[in-house]
């Protein structure tokens, strides 16, 4: 019998958000939103995060102040309480989803790996 991926994948979508994982990251997210400041700083952060992504997947260069003001913003954003637990409630769902993901690649792992010992 086919098993329909989709709908195994809509499953899993739907069993990630009742995570605790999920709905803990939830809930950080809306107490930083829910605090202006906590807000506009870790706004901030993500801009500075995503502008020096973009530049590096761009093959541009990355000035010396644009690292430092990174790393400035790193600190700061680290001993906000609110937004320190945020990323840490980010980091978590991040370790879920690679664990995930591992086990969606495991059919092809093992493909392609018995074929290497051929």
């Amino acid at each position: 019998m086919a098993v329909n991926l989709y709908d195994q994948a809509n499953e899993l979508e739907r069993a990630l958000r009742e995570s605790d994982e999920f709905l803990q990251l939830k809930k950080m997210y809306d107490e930083v939103n829910s605090d202006e400041s906590s807000q506009k700083m870790f706004e901030n952060f993500r801009d500075i995060q995503l502008r020096l992504q973009q530049k590096q997947m761009n093959g541009e260069e990355i000035a010396q102040e644009e690292v430092e003001q990174a790393q400035k913003t790193a600190t700061l954003v680290q001993q906000h309480e609110k937004i320190s637990k945020l990323m840490e409630a980010e980091q978590r769902m991040s370790m879920v989803i690679n664990d995930l993901n591992k086990v969606i690649m495991k059919p092809l792992e093992d493909l392609y790996g018995s074929m290497e010992k051929k």
